[in-house]
């Protein structure tokens, strides 16, 4: 049985997921309930039912989610229903990636690239643009391997949990 802290929780969750992100608010509110819910692992009946939305609004949003791989996909051995929860294993951010910040200052070098003698604003902002897409794709790979760090050593000191006895990615 869910909560009304819990709903609202998932509430708050689609709206910054939608706000941030662009995520059609549902996959924000389902997401959010995965996190928090118990059992862990949910149907798309009982989904629907908690999140009061249909089972096509749910099942949506758990294909989108499954894009993402932030929600993983079980079935047990004789059963008909998929159970849907949070897959521990993907909880590290994706904006640790550098190959798109890598892809975005040679954009910004092929937009310069046609104004080789231009002195405006236009070339101002694709030098600064490309320069910025170089310094997050040297720097964010030095960050990712920061946070490792620091995330083993609160596990080692107990204060955070390691989701599903992941460990370390």
């Amino acid at each position: 049985m869910s909560t009304d802290a819990e709903l609202i929780f998932a509430d708050h969750a689609g709206r910054f997921y939608a706000r941030q992100y662009g995520f059609p608010p549902m996959a924000g509110r389902l997401l959010g309930y995965l996190i928090v819910c118990d059992p862990p692992q949910q149907t798309i009946a009982g989904l629907s039912e908690v999140l009061l939305a249909s089972r096509s609004a749910i099942t949506g949003a758990v294909k989108l989610l499954e894009t993402y791989q932030l929600v993983r996909r079980t079935r047990a051995a004789g059963e008909r229903v998929d159970h849907f929860s949070i897959d521990p294993a993907r909880i590290e951010p994706k904006g640790f990636d550098a190959t798109i910040h890598r892809e975005q200052a040679a954009l910004m070098r092929e937009g310069l690239a046609l104004l080789p003698d231009d002195s405006s604003i236009r070339r101002a902002v694709l030098e600064e643009l490309a320069a910025l897409a170089d310094f997050l794709s040297e720097r964010l790979p030095e960050l990712r391997d920061e946070w490792r760090v620091h995330r083993d050593k609160l596990r080692a000191e107990g204060r955070l949990s390691d989701p599903g006895g992941a460990g370390s990615t």
